[in-house]
């Protein structure tokens, strides 16, 4: 009978049976492909003792200041965006101002709108919604 040969695998250092002729350093593809991105990356380093991943040759993260030059890119890129949108837009697309708002209000707060697409009677009123008796009137345009 032979003596079976136990391998450590050389990312999670598990003891394995090796299914192949050659050496194999991993237990599985999983292992392979976990310490291949690690090795890549040189970021994750798993330990032998506490198998606990630990940074190692980390690029130190670096926090820019702010500049004025910086600002003022930010500032006159801003402001492009804003101009180019408010000229591409048309105007039956915009948001509506304050102004439009109150200009709204105090139209609906009339008794009477004139309804455009009625013709005017014989005696030559126009027609309007009353929208406190929420009926059409004739009447006189001033």
């Amino acid at each position: 009978m032979k003596d079976r040969k136990f391998y450590t695998c050389e990312y999670c250092y598990k003891e394995f049976e090796p299914k192949r002729r050659r050496v194999q350093r991993y237990c599985s593809n999983t292992c392979r492909s976990k310490a291949y991105h690690a090795r890549k990356t040189s970021a994750l380093v798993t330990t032998k003792s506490d198998k606990v991943s630990v940074l190692e040759n980390s690029p130190e993260t670096s926090i820019e200041k702010m500049s004025l030059p910086g600002v003022g890119n930010a500032a006159v890129g801003i402001l492009a965006v804003d101009i180019l949108k408010n000229i591409i837009t048309k105007e039956s697309n915009k948001p509506a101002t304050k102004g439009d708002l109150t200009q709204l209000i105090e139209n609906l707060n009339r008794r009477y709108h004139l309804i455009k697409n009625m013709a005017p009677n014989a005696f030559g009123q126009y027609p309007y919604f009353d929208l406190v008796e929420g009926v059409v009137v004739y009447l006189r345009s001033n």
